[in-house]
């Protein structure tokens, strides 16, 4: 049986930092299991710079080359969306899960603030394959 894959939104204020982190590693981590998008509730004009150095030094992942700060109105009908804790006013996107992550931003810090970032939405992500792959997800219905 070849059933879809899930289409998983991560969603920010700029989709520049933590949010084009989070597409990024689900690609890498779990692209066999669901797709992975990003935008947030405004733009910037460039992924952020730390991201982008740091994300490349540790996965060895480009994202400035497949990526780009997108509006949540450039989203494709999503399944599941993910905030990142960054407190967005986030317009009611039909979805059939939605769970916030809690994320600090790390913009303006040292290169440590942004590893314990990727560190957490690397968990995040396979935690969310698991339940993806188990269907355990609950619904936003369900409370």
């Amino acid at each position: 049986m070849n059933t879809p894959k899930k289409k998983v939104a991560f969603v920010c204020v700029h989709n520049s930092c933590r949010s084009q982190m989070a597409e990024a590693l689900g690609k890498h981590l779990a692209g066999e299991v669901f797709e992975s998008y990003s935008a947030g509730t405004e733009t910037r004009p460039q992924i952020n710079q730390d991201a982008v150095r740091l994300m490349k030094a540790r996965y060895g992942i480009d994202m400035e080359q497949t990526q780009y700060s997108k509006l949540i109105t450039d989203l494709p009908p999503i399944d599941i969306l993910i905030t990142m804790g960054c407190n967005v006013a986030c317009p009611a996107l039909p979805c059939e899960h939605r769970e916030d992550w809690g994320l600090d931003d790390p913009t303006g810090q040292e290169d440590a603030a942004f590893f314990t970032v990727m560190d957490t939405i690397h968990k995040n992500i396979l935690d969310l394959k698991e339940r993806i792959v188990n269907n355990t997800l609950k619904s936003s219905l369900d409370g």
